[in-house]
């Protein structure tokens, strides 16, 4: 069911949306804490992602690395990545529900806000075990991420709330949907991207359809601040994936390690392949444009 709006794009019928998006959480939501098995031991001989998308691979340092020192990478740069993954929807759940602080809780929209919100506390809770199975320590993020977080979660509005979890969650769906039917993974980062990938689609939906209906509605100046603030907020999420100390965690300088990751074409490559669909979302939109475009491309989000 479609409502045709003057001078804008047709957009789908909001309850119409809710009420299916609500649908599928009741057929499809898991609970990880019962459907993983956590006391699996973690076999250091599989990857934990595809070797191609780690960090470092193609240059002279994985050249370097023995076969062990690259597994025990793929591990630490998932649960690097899962820790980007906690950061965000920690500040998307403070965002949902300032979203539906001023909405009526009546509506089938905001109740799937709420579904939503419950949904990414049980994936905080299952990134933040598997973090800990993959033999890394959840560190905080630097300073200028952290406190950009703080603001962005206070005065983000409502295209700015769901464009910032597209971007995320859109870059976490494409490493989580490559991971699972390869066998050469390890079964416990497999049976998490099943459950987030699962439920990230209805978000994902839900984000899609809000910020196509909000967007059109706002003024030129709003959305040149929005534009702005979202290329920062894309800017210190994708140059935080990962954290410098995994390198040093299996004997590299981190330092010399961080600058050759930052110029390796392929992590480039991967990052640019990882975040397309929501580049095309937003580009579509005309919400990746001026100093805000600066920060995507300086970011190595839109190619080389």
């Amino acid at each position: 069911m479609t409502a045709e709006v003057a001078g804008k794009p047709k957009i789908t019928d909001r309850e119409d949306i809710a009420k299916r998006l609500l649908r599928g959480s009741a057929k499809a939501s898991y609970d990880p804490l019962i459907e993983i098995d956590w006391d699996a031991p973690v076999d250091p001989d599989m990857w934990a992602i595809r070797p191609e998308r780690i960090s470092l691979y193609g240059t002279h340092l994985w050249e370097q690395m023995t076969d062990a020192q690259r597994k025990e990478l793929s591990r630490l740069e998932v649960a690097s990545i899962a820790t980007i993954g906690i950061w965000f929807e920690t500040i998307l759940m403070q965002m949902l529900v300032r979203h539906t602080y001023d909405n009526d809780p009546t509506t089938l929209h905001v109740q799937y806000a709420y579904t939503e919100i419950a949904d990414e506390c049980r994936h905080t809770v299952m990134f933040a075990k598997m973090i800990e199975k993959l033999g890394w320590e959840a560190h905080r993020l630097d300073p200028a991420a952290h406190q950009l977080g703080r603001l962005f979660k206070t005065i983000a509005h409502g295209p700015l709330i769901f464009a910032g979890a597209l971007f995320v969650e859109e870059v976490l769906d494409q490493f989580q949907r490559e991971a699972i039917p390869d066998e050469e993974v390890l079964p416990l980062v497999r049976a998490v991207a099943r459950i987030h990938v699962t439920e990230e689609a209805r978000h994902m939906r839900y984000a899609r359809e809000e910020f196509k209906r909000d967007w059109p509605q706002r003024g030129a100046l709003n959305k040149a601040y929005s534009r702005v603030v979202l290329g920062l907020v894309t800017y210190y999420s994708a140059t935080r994936l990962i954290n410098p100390k995994v390198y040093e965690q299996v004997g590299l300088d981190p330092k010399e390690a961080y600058r050759v990751a930052k110029k390796n074409p392929r992590w480039i490559d991967t990052k640019t392949w990882a975040s397309r669909k929501v580049v095309d979302t937003l580009e579509t939109a005309g919400a990746i444009s001026g100093l805000g475009r600066y920060f995507w491309k300086k970011a190595g989000l839109l190619g080389r």
